[in-house]
């Protein structure tokens, strides 16, 4: 159920949605768990993509991203100075020392989940290891803000003082990638209303029990901007910094947040 005045409300679902979502969420979380296991060095992202494929449609479900505007893979496999949305490619090879972002979405009886993580492939430098936590931790500050009566920037703030405060512990700077961020999600996976990962607390829709949002800070460990590749899907950092994305979907209920993106331990 989606309330009509959607400027004022953030989209909410009853108890028993939020349940078929968390359904389709739990594929997501172990089709990840899935990918990551198989992701080593010499290893294409082409074949990353067959394992996600596979371990989706084992499950009764349907691979979202697939098809989705013409977008060819069952993940986005973002590598190193890739942002978002980078095809799988059997001539992408994984190679010690990768910095990875897996971005998956699967389809469960109408019901969408969505959920993205960074990884390293073998030991990393220090720099990554910090990006990708900084980003985890962003999120997790988003997260947090998911409850009853807050503004839907009042998540986008929270994300953006999770930054600040890693930038703070780690002694260094991060890039909060212009224009991306999370959104609305229930039987479409994009939805309105986008949620930046910045800005001013207390402006936008509301959120009530039931609303859900795909939280997914992007952070660089260079700049803010970035570009899009020849194949009109890759994003990457315009200066070649290294990127990292994070993503749960996450529900607002009377108990706190509920994430619907679960991944096995």
């Amino acid at each position: 159920m989606v309330f009509s005045r959607k400027k004022k409300v953030v989209p909410f679902r009853s108890a028993g949605e939020l349940d078929a979502m968390a359904a389709a969420g739990a594929i997501v979380g172990r089709t990840l768990v899935a990918v990551r296991a198989a992701a080593k060095p010499g290893v294409s992202t082409l074949e990353l993509d067959e394992v996600a494929e596979q371990t989706i449609r084992d499950a009764g479900a349907v691979p979202s991203f697939k098809g989705y505007h013409g977008f060819p893979g069952s993940i986005c496999s973002s590598v190193n100075d890739r942002v978002v949305h980078g095809i799988p490619s059997a001539t992408e090879i994984l190679a010690e020392g990768d910095l990875v972002s897996i971005d998956c979405g699967a389809i469960l009886d109408g019901w969408h989940g969505d959920s993205a993580w960074t990884f390293g492939i073998g030991p990393i430098i220090e720099a990554d290891r910090l990006l990708s936590e900084a980003t985890r931790l962003s999120m997790e500050m988003g997260i947090a803000a998911m409850l009853p009566d807050n503004r839907l920037t009042d998540v986008s703030h929270a994300i953006e003082l999770g930054t600040r405060a890693a930038e703070k512990e780690h002694g260094r700077q991060y890039g909060i990638v212009d224009g991306y961020g999370g959104h609305a999600i229930g039987r479409e996976m994009h939805m309105d209303p986008f949620l930046p990962n910045e800005g001013a607390p207390g402006k936008g829709p509301r959120l009530v029990v039931g609303s859900v949002l795909a939280i997914e800070p992007m952070l660089t460990l260079g700049t803010t901007e970035t570009k899009t590749l020849d194949d009109d899907w890759t994003v990457v950092t315009t200066d070649g910094s290294r990127a990292a994305h994070w993503e749960h979907s996450v529900a607002v209920t009377e108990d706190g947040p509920r994430i619907l993106t679960l991944r096995p331990e």
